[in-house]
């Protein structure tokens, strides 16, 4: 079989992977993804976009290479979308209207749940089968044949759980992957950890950020041990802080304890708040609510990101408790994605 992929983002690329273990080996990918699992039509460092300015000027290129994925599809026997809707909702319709009888199959889904519910519509009227890693995503769906809960990749990447909570005197800070992200917090994270003394601070950096952006962009950091796996140093340290985004969910499944932390820029934040409608940022917490359980953790944003704030919610909140709640967590979520979706894929 050949699969046309299109997996634009380096997190599609973590699933990617996994999905790939499952597959039959005689099933070859084409199209778009990392170089590590075959032969894609470009590098995946050549797409990377820094902001709306940059996209103005890639806008050709992309609509140069959805058309170069439709005619690779020509010769493909079905279509692997995953996540990255700005560009794979598109392919979709171009792909669905050259080929009716294509199977496109779309996983990591648009959070349309969260908002542009109008994307439902599209992803139904474009791809034949819709995987979805969140369980309640099902609902906004008005065809529930197309649409199936195949569990959520994180069982499959995350390797150990946590068996039970241990003091480690380690405490990690993951200050996210942005840079203005990083700025932001790092000046509060170097104040914080002067507040709790005698302990490890471990600072999780990117695996790949090259040391002299490291230097540029977190300062001194001579407080810090460094970590580049993200897994392994959540399994081993007692506390975390954390910026908002993939890793809180993380830290919430592996059973380690954490404070959300998301400072944007003031105008970001504002359009957020007018599309997004939802009562927690953080996915653990979301998830949370639909169950109709209180909050896993605390979720501080903008002008509340302060040091007296994180460090109140460091000695305050019941670290045992969110041990024990982390199992429910992992019991709604299930199961790992990637066996299904290669199930759904060889079908």
């Amino acid at each position: 079989m050949k699969l046309l992929v299109s997996a634009m983002e380096a997190s599609s690329n973590v699933h990617l992977k996994e999905l790939k273990k499952y597959l039959d080996e005689d099933i070859e990918l084409v199209g778009v993804f990392d170089k590590e699992l075959g032969n894609p039509l470009y590098d995946l460092t050549s797409l990377a976009i820094m902001g709306f300015v940059d996209a103005l000027k890639k806008l050709r290129f992309f609509f140069q290479l959805r058309d170069e994925l439709v005619e690779l599809a020509r010769d493909c026997d079905k279509v692997l979308l995953m996540d990255s809707s700005g560009f794979n909702l598109p392919l979709a319709k171009k792909l669905r209207e050259t080929y009716p009888n294509k199977e496109i199959i779309y996983y990591i889904l648009p959070q349309a749940w969260a908002w542009k519910k109008g994307r439902v519509k599209k992803l139904e009227a474009y791809c034949s089968k819709l995987c979805s890693i969140i369980p309640f995503e099902s609902e906004i769906y008005n065809d529930k044949n197309k649409i199936t809960y195949v569990g959520h990749p994180l069982l499959d990447e995350i390797k150990e759980f946590k068996t039970q909570f241990l003091e480690t005197n380690k405490i990690a800070f993951m200050p996210g992957s942005r840079k203005t992200e990083i700025t932001n917090l790092m000046p509060i994270f170097k104040e914080l950890v002067k507040k709790i003394p005698n302990k490890e601070y471990i600072l999780i950096i990117p695996a790949k950020f090259e040391e002299n952006y490291i230097k540029k962009i977190y300062g001194d950091i001579s407080e810090f041990s460094i970590s580049r796996n993200t897994h392994e140093t959540l399994k081993e340290v007692e506390y975390a802080f954390i910026c908002s985004g993939t890793a809180t969910l993380e830290a919430a499944l592996i059973g380690t304890p954490f404070t959300l932390s998301y400072i944007a820029k003031k105008f970001d934040f504002f359009i957020g708040k007018m599309f997004v409608k939802l009562n927690f940022v953080g996915l653990a917490n979301i998830f949370f609510e639909k169950m109709g359980k209180k909050p896993l953790h605390s979720e501080f944003l903008q002008e509340d990101v302060n040091v007296e704030n994180l460090l109140n919610d460091y000695k305050n909140l019941d670290k045992k408790l969110f041990f024990e709640n982390s199992k429910f967590l992992r019991e709604y979520l299930k199961n790992g994605s990637s066996q299904n979706v290669a199930r759904i894929i060889q079908n």
